[in-house]
């Protein structure tokens, strides 16, 4: 497959990649393990983070419900009322973090632009060490510190959360190659990595927060440490370049140029970002596939709603519950690590690219499999329907590397570059666009779910989230119907 890369166009320019710091270059299949490493370290932080923050809250909210002076039992703390408490605080967490990566997606996707975009990285790590330091705070201080002070630990995400992150690295790896089908197949290996390693992470966290609950939070330090180097070796070019065929390379073409150079105002620049990421989206199809997009992320943030879920329903540990999640790996892993890859190669093998057409219909696959895996879930009363139900899940885990793909389609942005924007290739946007669709979603997606979750408790319908994620997830299918991209 990479024999396909470093035969299109110029070998020095896709089969290659500068890194400035080091001054040497480096074949694309060798650069893409620094952005691997990066994106492994990030969601490895965040995953073993979120079973032992919703266990640390609860066990400081069980001892306020039953005003104990010590820890109490972990399972008389699956009580309604203390569960309650537990949902509106995470729910408010994780409103508050992705309502500050929405709002500064653009001001700061402008300033990587202009300043780089190792140093936006580095800077993205920031609010991240502080919520964990907070949260070991709220651990170590709990005379001073109330559970409620914990959702002060996503005040920083104005910095850049998960929008910004996943906007830049992905779009790193949409640079290294030019050949559609390699492309895909990186896709497909950072959605398996981020699948695998976000189910994975619970069980490395149950297995740490047996030993300590506060250790998934130092193993998170320490991994956000590791990241700061990493972030120096990403083959990323934040210099303006001096051959002037290079510069008028898409992906770092005019926005960056116009970012280093204009004088105009950061106010002013942003307003014309906003302005050409608008003007991008020039057509029915591509306006089918980010609505389709957004419901896809609206329904997807019951994910993080399932350790809670497991642990509550079924009278479960976190620690447990972690465990469980861990089987959905195998599944996921299976798929975007072997299945998915080798489909890709095959298929590129005998047209050069992934038709449109194909796209559709293997992304259909997966909401019918998402559709079905959520209902599942939420209908399941005992635990052995629910690690089926969990299993068929995650065969929709696939969906991301299809819809990328089409977002690349060069039918997709047809009529964007017959528009006349002088705003340079509007398809250099497309992964601003795409991860501002996908964080809107989880902006609306979070505390729709935690409020479902948290009535859901008061009625005892536990499934409620679930069962909403699955219509939400029919209607994104009924888009995918409407579309015809061949």
């Amino acid at each position: 497959m990479y024999q396909n890369d470093s035969s299109q166009g110029s070998a020095s320019n896709n089969a290659r990649i500068m890194t400035p710091s080091r001054g040497r270059q480096y074949p694309s299949r060798y650069a893409i393990w620094p952005v691997l490493f990066l994106l492994l370290l990030v969601n490895l932080t965040n995953g073993i983070s979120i079973i032992p923050l919703n266990r640390l809250l609860e066990r400081r909210l069980c001892r306020a419900y039953y005003d104990s002076d010590h820890d109490v039992d972990e399972q008389l703390c699956k009580e309604d009322g203390v569960q309650q408490d537990l949902a509106w605080i995470m729910g408010f967490f994780d409103t508050l973090w992705i309502v500050g990566d929405f709002v500064m997606t653009i001001p700061i996707t402008f300033l990587s632009e202009r300043y780089g975009r190792k140093r936006i990285l580095l800077l993205n790590l920031i609010p991240r060490l502080f919520m964990l330091l907070w949260t070991l705070s709220i651990a170590y201080f709990e005379d001073y510190l109330p559970p409620r002070a914990a959702i002060a630990g996503a005040s920083l995400s104005v910095l850049g959360g998960d929008t910004v992150f996943n906007s830049l690295i992905y779009g790193l790896a949409a640079r290294i190659t030019e050949d559609s089908v390699t492309r895909a197949i990186y896709f497909s290996r950072m959605a398996a990595l981020t699948s695998v390693v976000g189910f994975l992470s619970p069980a490395v966290a149950a297995a740490a927060m047996t030993i300590r609950l506060s250790l998934p939070f130092w193993l998170g330090t320490i991994f956000l440490l590791l990241a700061f180097p990493t972030i120096l070796l990403l083959p990323i070019d934040d210099h303006v370049p001096d051959d002037p065929t290079e510069a008028r390379r898409p992906l770092i073409s005019s926005p960056t140029l116009k970012a280093q150079a204009s004088r105009a105002s950061l106010i002013a620049s942003v307003v014309d970002r906003v302005h050409s990421l608008v003007s991008a989206v020039g057509n029915v199809q591509l306006a089918l596939l980010l609505l389709s997009m957004f419901l896809t992320s609206l329904a997807s943030a019951d994910t993080k709603l399932l350790a809670q879920y497991i642990s509550t329903r079924y009278h479960w540990t976190f620690a447990s519950a972690g465990y469980l999640l861990s089987v959905k790996a195998i599944v996921n892993f299976f798929l975007l690590t072997f299945v998915v890859p080798f489909f890709l190669t095959t298929q590129g093998s005998a047209s050069q690219s992934l038709t449109d057409s194909a796209n559709v219909r293997y992304a259909r696959f997966c909401l019918v499999s998402s559709v079905l895996g959520a209902l599942a879930i939420g209908f399941s009363g005992v635990i052995w329907e629910l690690v089926p139900s969990l299993l068929i899940y995650a065969l929709g885990v696939p969906l991301s590397v299809f819809t990328l793909s089409l977002a690349n389609s060069s039918i997709m942005w047809a009529h964007a570059r017959g528009s006349g924007s002088n705003s340079g290739d509007p398809q250099s946007h497309i992964f601003s666009i795409i991860m501002m669709v996908k964080t809107l979603g989880s902006l609306v997606g979070a505390p729709l779910m935690a409020t479902l979750w948290y009535y859901g408790i008061q009625a005892s319908f536990y499934g409620s989230p679930y069962i909403a994620s699955s219509l939400i997830y029919l209607a994104a299918w009924c888009v995918f119907w409407n579309m015809k991209a061949d």
